[in-house]
């Protein structure tokens, strides 16, 4: 008797088991969405490092209040994510140093969707060129804003060094980049020009070694991110 009913315990368990399980009939994510991040005073893709923006997506298709998603940006100021679900999204990028973008983009994401951001950067970086002697770097650049009112507080200016192209903020040679940060801390309307031309002299470099090497000035928004120069490659005698 005691075996009959644990045999029929069971069977009303597993039959329980069966109603309760659905079948996830729902497609896989398997949309795809890319673009560029554009500098709109240069036009060229814009200076970043990788992760440094998000393009922040919510697919309204699927919710009314959908939880955010983040696709972080590469160095190259180009963005992918090639395992999203379809369907209609509300798009910004966020968390760079740029004027903050105020309205959302609606993008239809399917099959290789695209869609590029221009971004007005807070600072941009001109004029940046290096002298190498000896074992001694030497870099100068100037530093101009778009839009100088409202500008946040400019934090502090450094150079980034790295014996691979994957080079900036995070990644980094701390004794050829942190140890040489140039504190700051002025509003622009009230730098004269003499503090808006930088040089940072970088001292004691490997020999024979190849570093790559840029610049970037911090700012003091809600991100706390930098504006960045390009990349330059420099050899050392």
């Amino acid at each position: 008797m005691k075996k009959l009913m644990s045999r029929i315990l069971l069977g009303v368990g597993l039959l329980a088991s069966a109603a309760c399980t659905k079948i996830d009939n729902y497609d896989g994510p398997n949309a795809s969405f890319e673009g560029r991040l554009i500098d709109a005073v240069t036009g060229q893709n814009f200076q970043t490092a990788t992760g440094n923006i998000q393009v922040r997506l919510f697919q309204v298709s699927w919710s009314a209040t959908p939880a955010p998603q983040e696709i972080p940006s590469k160095m190259d100021g180009t963005f992918k994510d090639s395992k999203l679900f379809a369907g209609k999204y509300k798009v910004i990028p966020v968390g760079g140093a740029f004027w903050p973008v105020l309205d959302t983009a609606t993008v239809n994401i399917g099959s290789a969707s695209k869609h590029d951001f221009e971004l007005t950067p807070y600072l941009v970086i001109k004029n940046f060129t290096y002298v190498i002697e000896n074992k001694t770097l030497k870099l100068n650049f100037d530093i101009d804003a778009p839009i100088g009112a409202g500008l946040p507080t400019i934090i502090e200016a450094q150079p980034y060094v790295n014996t691979t192209k994957m080079v900036g903020p995070g990644a980094s040679i701390f004794n050829y980049s942190d140890a040489l940060k140039l504190v700051i801390n002025k509003d622009w309307l009230n730098m004269d020009p003499a503090t808006k031309s930088i040089e940072f002299t970088i001292p004691d470099l490997t020999p024979g070694r190849t570093f790559y090497v840029r610049v970037g000035v911090r700012l003091n928004d809600s991100f706390k991110s930098s504006n960045l120069s390009q990349i330059v490659e420099v050899k050392v005698p």
